[in-house]
């Protein structure tokens, strides 16, 4: 969807299922030059702490590729677990859903390259 990558898990990922999103993710952002990945995890019902590995390095990735993550439609039970498993998600913003996690990409994205536009401003008058 423009600059973002969306990503919809519609089924429980199995490890090799994730690893495989992992590296997918990260060859689309490369190829696509995407700016923000919002990943729907709306129809997970558990998850492991592989999974939460998995969501963590993706946000990892995509930030030093210059992308932003955002993880919408965290089923409560997930978020416990996330917890009790004391999972951090470095990198990785989370929303109520995917409206809300548009507004915060296009937030995130907007601001930084508003910034690259005045210092490429400020390069040109000097």
């Amino acid at each position: 969807m423009g600059k973002f990558l969306l990503v919809t898990i519609q089924v429980d990922l199995y490890d090799r299922l994730a690893l495989n999103l992992e590296t997918d993710l990260a060859q689309m952002v490369n190829k696509t030059g995407a700016r923000g990945v919002l990943i729907d995890i709306s129809a997970l019902s558990i998850v492991d702490s592989f999974m939460g590995r998995i969501l963590g390095n993706i946000g990892t990735m995509s930030k030093i590729m210059d992308a932003e993550t955002v993880v919408v439609g965290m089923q409560p039970a997930v978020a416990i677990t996330l917890v009790e498993l004391g999972l951090e998600l470095r990198g990785v913003s989370t929303a109520l859903n995917v409206e809300k996690g548009m507004q915060l990409l296009h937030t995130k994205v907007g601001s930084f390259e508003d910034n690259e536009q005045e210092e490429e401003v400020d390069d040109s008058t000097e």
